[in-house]
């Protein structure tokens, strides 16, 4: 089987879209964040002799949350598969993602449309060959981080069934919702607060339904995606 060819460039090389991102609405409120961000942006762009040619941005968001949840980092990486751009640059690795697993697949999907992530701090730089290849490391650690935890998480669910604790059936219900519910419970809501909030929200259930109760909300609590987020979580320790 042959590999499916890259699609070439459009872009002209050292056209850039800038990324901002600050975490709290005080932060965005105040724009000081966002200020020093795309200073930061605009002074490396000019000193690689590169062109600004979009800025988005995404205020008030963590950047725990997938690209799906951020508008503005989805704008900035459809303007470089567009071919519009040609590469992301941000201020810091941070602004794109908190985990290593969100930001090399927004460095893939970058990657697989001829762009280059840049961070001005240095960390990240896939316009070289040397950054790429610190980019492979970060991907081999990351590979064998979810190995080891996938294994740590099959043996604690192990010992649970051999202890004879029962496991409900899987949730068809996004992984992020299901987080959600687990750090609720265990932040101390009860049962019908979550369901509201889930409710007031417009999140539909695993069925698609608009009405959360809390008998729902327990059995999420108690299926098998649920011990499975726990058990990783022990794993990951």
């Amino acid at each position: 089987m042959t590999a499916q060819r890259r699609r070439p460039r459009t872009a002209p090389a050292g056209t850039v879209v800038a990324y901002l991102r600050v975490s709290t609405d005080e932060q965005a409120a105040s724009g000081a964040g966002l200020v020093a961000q795309r200073a930061a942006i605009t002074a490396e762009a000019a000193r690689r002799g590169w062109t600004i040619v979009g800025t988005y941005s995404d205020e008030g968001i963590s950047g725990a949350k997938d690209v799906h949840q951020r508008p503005g980092l989805g704008y900035a990486i459809e303007l470089i598969e567009s071919g519009h751009a040609s590469v992301l640059m941000v201020a810091k690795t941070d602004r794109v993602a908190r985990g290593l697993r969100t930001l090399l697949d927004v460095i893939d999907r970058v990657e697989r449309a001829d762009g280059a992530v840049v961070s001005v701090d240095g960390t990240i730089d896939t316009s070289s060959a040397a950054g790429r290849f610190q980019t492979q490391i970060m991907g081999s650690v990351a590979e064998l981080e979810r190995a080891l935890i996938s294994d740590r998480t099959k043996a604690a669910l192990a010992v649970k069934k051999a202890q004879g604790v029962r496991l409900g059936r899987p949730s068809s219900l996004p992984r992020e919702v299901v987080e959600r519910i687990i750090g609720a419970r265990e932040s101390g809501m009860s049962l019908p607060a979550i369901a509201r909030g889930l409710v007031a929200e417009g999140v539909p259930t695993a069925q698609g339904g608009a009405k959360w109760h809390p008998s729902t909300v327990r059995a999420v609590l108690h299926s098998q995606d649920a011990a499975h987020l726990r058990a990783e979580a022990v794993a990951a320790i």
